[in-house]
């Protein structure tokens, strides 16, 4: 796999069934942190409402995702949510669903319609973009080699994560998987110049 999907930008979208008011926020997270912060802010922000549901998937493998129904009925929320999620194949992708009851008891369907809808509208409202795998390297080399590397650099289409500029420059970067083997090739060919996966 060289690219995969996620998500550019977050978003909101609002549904309503008998009362109910279910508003879904989708937003791009690299890491379970991240979506902690969303999560504790929406809790700030909607602390009236019943549920704060959500489902969430990271990494590139798959593996790695959470869902939580907060309250409702067991596989009425957090399933439904990451579903939509999965449907579309994305990762590094979060939705909360916020809840405000109105009165009425949708029962199980209901609320597994009310999840999926609302998670299915926030994810129509954010651009859905392809990103290349990553390899991250580090490279250390003498400053009077910075322009060759930057060259290279944009050449195969590169990532600068970190770049610290002493007697040595240090660079943290991310190579696209179906290119490394080629740049690593050439910077081999380097000298006064180290590099190393991380």
């Amino acid at each position: 796999m060289d690219f995969y999907q996620t998500i550019d930008k977050s978003g909101s979208a609002e549904f309503k069934d008998r009362g109910s008011k279910f508003i879904a926020y989708a937003y791009p997270v690299d890491n379970a942190d991240q979506f902690k912060k969303h999560l504790q802010a929406l809790k700030k922000e909607h602390a009236k409402a019943v549920h704060h549901c959500f489902a969430y998937r990271l990494g590139l493998n798959g593996d790695n995702f959470r869902s939580s129904d907060d309250g409702e009925p067991s596989g009425t929320a957090g399933k439904p949510i990451l579903g939509q999620i999965d449907s579309k194949q994305l990762t590094n992708t979060a939705v909360i669903v916020v809840r405000y009851f109105g009165g009425t008891l949708l029962g199980v369907p209901g609320l597994i319609n009310a999840y999926k809808t609302s998670t299915a509208l926030v994810l129509q409202t954010v651009p859905i973009i392809q990103k290349q795998v990553e390899i991250m390297y580090s490279l250390q080399f003498d400053y009077t080699l910075m322009n060759t590397v930057m060259q290279l650099i944009r050449q195969y289409n590169c990532t600068v994560l970190e770049h610290e500029q002493q007697l040595f420059s240090l660079m943290r970067i991310g190579i696209p998987k179906n290119r490394a083997e080629e740049l690593i090739f050439r910077l081999k060919e380097m000298n006064g110049l180290e590099y190393k996966a991380i």
